[in-house]
């Protein structure tokens, strides 16, 4: 067990405690609600981490990266909820910090369960088929009782809370490759190829080509959830080049990706035009499909280097800025440094995962925590990218800062595993 070192820790707790301030003295916060709430982000983090320590449950770093994005989301969710109040008399939707401290509470218990469960249970490798069926059901449920929102398919309603299955099915995606990937040759060039084939194709790759476009083509084509399928597709062409997989298979992959094109070209030809027209000239339609990537790229410039300050922003202005759109909100009010520093911590996130996995003596570890931490660090270059206008926009959310309970879990889950390998990895050798 390593010394413990409060030094992070420290500089994420400053981090909450000037952000707090500053909303209380400059954003318009009358009442003490938002320092309550910086009592309660930093205690639990702290706590958390002491907790962590003590139990030695795998990488500190993963947990203390996240923990810094969180709390510059939750600031910002804080700073969305004043601007939203004040230009607004519909208070009671302008509660997005409120309910993203619920969440990000539920996720900590869910980020223990996870790296408890995975570390002591050991028949994740042989629970494919179940994988399967899992992404299948869920893709099912959302096509019969799903909602369509800005176009996509990809809400469920129960109550007054909203599910966003996706979200799931992108943990049990990267869970199911993972049981193919694993018994590839990978990184060991001396492992022998011993696995069934059909006309001198490996049967598993067969099953895992179809399993892959399956999912891409229901929740591109059906769903029209292009962002989640292209992530999909990321994932699995990311596993490829990694693992050593036959040209047969790279050369279906390519088969595949035209095929998947052209389907989706003709059945949604009017979808992917307008977002690919708003990519290439959003002021084409400044008010229109245009009016997003406009006020995104307005929001960013106006920011400069360090910011106009929180509080002398309008990040009510940029659409959904709680979620899809927050990245550009950030920037606006606390700089474009910030937005560097939040996508170093991204980078630093995705370095150790990539250590973790590479540490892993399991194939099935390795190969799952490597698949998980592509998905993170793919899903952040999309949706940023999307918000620079370096790529067409896409709705997917941005790890541990958007706002929103599906994302919370989905990726307090992804985090508990890859921790949870590192933990195994660490048991092993003591």
């Amino acid at each position: 067990m390593t010394k413990i070192r409060f030094r992070p820790m420290f500089y994420i707790t400053i981090v909450n405690i000037i952000g707090f301030l500053m909303l209380f003295i400059y954003c318009g916060a009358s009442d003490f609600s938002y320092m309550y709430s910086c009592l309660i982000l930093c205690g639990i983090n702290t706590l958390m981490y002491l907790l962590l320590y003590r139990l030695d449950y795998g990488d500190l770093y993963l947990f203390l990266t996240s923990s810094m994005l969180l709390s510059i989301g939750i600031i910002m969710l804080c700073r969305i909820d004043l601007a939203i109040e004040a230009t607004s008399t519909r208070i009671t939707e302008s509660d997005y910090a409120t309910r993203q401290i619920l969440w990000f509470m539920i996720g900590i218990v869910v980020y223990f369960l996870t790296v408890f469960v995975f570390s002591k249970v050991k028949v994740w490798s042989k629970l494919k088929y179940v994988y399967m069926f899992l992404c299948a059901a869920l893709i099912a449920a959302t096509l019969i009782f799903g909602r369509e929102v800005n176009g996509s398919k990809n809400w469920i309603v129960i109550g007054s809370m909203t599910i966003q299955p996706s979200e799931i099915i992108k943990i049990l995606y990267c869970l199911c490759i993972s049981c193919y990937f694993s018994k590839l040759p990978g990184f060991d060039s001396k492992k022998k190829d011993k696995r069934k084939r059909i006309m001198k194709i490996p049967v598993d790759e067969i099953v895992l080509c179809v399993f892959v476009y399956a999912c891409m083509g229901a929740l591109a084509l059906f769903q029209k959830e292009w962002g989640t399928a292209l992530l999909l597709f990321m994932i699995y062409f990311a596993m490829c080049f990694v693992y050593k997989t036959s040209n047969l298979l790279k050369l279906i992959n390519i088969g595949g990706i035209v095929f998947v094109g052209l389907v989706g070209f003709f059945l949604l030809a009017d979808h992917i035009g307008v977002r690919v027209s708003a990519w290439q000239d959003p002021w084409q339609d400044a008010s229109g499909s245009g009016y997003q990537i406009i006020q995104s790229l307005i929001a960013i410039a106006s920011g400069g280097y360090f910011g106009v300050g929180l509080g002398n922003g309008m990040p009510q202005a940029v659409p959904f800025a709680e979620t899809d759109f927050i990245f550009a909100a950030i920037c606006e009010e606390m700089g474009m440094f910030t937005g560097f520093a939040i996508i170093l911590l991204y980078f630093l996130l995705t370095y150790r995962g990539i250590k973790i996995s590479l540490k892993s003596n399991d194939e099935y570890l390795k190969s799952a925590s490597l698949s998980l931490v592509i998905a993170i660090g793919f899903q952040t270059f999309i949706i940023i990218g999307g918000v620079i206008k370096l790529i067409p926009l896409t709705g997917i959310t941005l790890p541990f800062v958007s706002y929103g309970g599906s994302s919370m879990l989905a990726s307090f889950i992804m985090l508990g595993i890859i921790t949870a390998v590192s933990f195994s990895d660490r048991k092993a050798k003591k």
